[in-house]
């Protein structure tokens, strides 16, 4: 059975109007019995709003009504396309203008609790521009200061299903440029890493100068040994030279 829209909120408003037990609420909106039960100490969902799952056609009356007269009944979401999800819409968003007023709203609530979405994909859950999402981002819309943020579902301007869907491949998306190099290689079969050829360790400008100047070296002639006292120590004149010189 598929959660209802704003799970949380709607648990508020079935604890506050109704006598339905913690597990029905909890098995109805997908939560943990001990979590309904702080709902209704006020130590959990503190200042969220009441959602009535009634008027927002998702829950019969009947269906309240026979949970209340037997603690072990299980609700029954209402059909919901909302929650459900539909076929994939085709072609370009169109949002009424009724509810273009909230779009604002609606990108701050994505921007501030969905970071990782891209503004493409915002763009295309909610119908708006590039330019309004990087205003509301950077903080310079003209109406900033009047806005708060709201669930674009719980508005109206996209289904459950949709966001969830862009959620979950910006979060793909981003863990996979995060991945750096070296994992990408160990991730690389055995048989792959062995076919593979050895990397170049020089440049190819470099290569082979390394054996040039072993050939250099090998072409010199060995220089002669010299120690210091061959420059001061200098070969005896011959007795003849010296009588000619006098």
């Amino acid at each position: 059975m598929s959660k209802p829209l704003m799970a949380k909120a709607t648990a508020v408003w079935l604890v506050d109007n109704t006598t339905l037990s913690f597990k029905q609420i909890a098995d109805f909106c997908g939560m943990h019995e001990l979590e309904v039960q702080g709902i209704a100490d006020g130590d959990v969902a503190a200042g969220v709003k009441g959602f009535d799952p009634v008027g927002s056609n998702q829950l019969a009356q009947e269906e309240i009504d026979k949970g209340q007269a037997d603690p072990r009944y299980k609700l029954r979401l209402k059909h919901n396309p909302a929650a459900e999800g539909e076929e994939k819409r085709r072609g370009p968003r169109y949002t009424p203008l009724s509810k273009r007023q909230d779009r604002p709203a609606a990108i701050l609530w994505l921007v501030k609790f969905h970071p990782e979405l891209a503004d493409s994909q915002i763009a295309r859950l909610v119908g708006t521009t590039k330019p309004t999402i990087a205003s509301i981002r950077e903080r310079t819309h003209w109406n900033i200061q009047n806005i708060s943020p709201i669930d674009p579902v719980a508005l109206g301007l996209c289904r459950q299903s949709e966001l969830d869907a862009a959620v979950q491949k910006a979060a793909k998306k981003s863990s996979t440029d995060v991945m750096s190099d070296d994992e990408r290689r160990k991730l690389v079969s055995t048989e792959t890493s062995l076919s593979m050829g050895e990397e170049p360790r020089l440049p190819s400008s470099m290569q082979g100068l390394e054996n040039f100047s072993l050939s250099r070296d090998e072409d010199r002639k060995p220089e002669p040994d010299l120690d210091a006292d061959s420059f001061f120590n200098l070969p005896e004149a011959d007795d003849e030279d010296e009588e000619g010189d006098r």
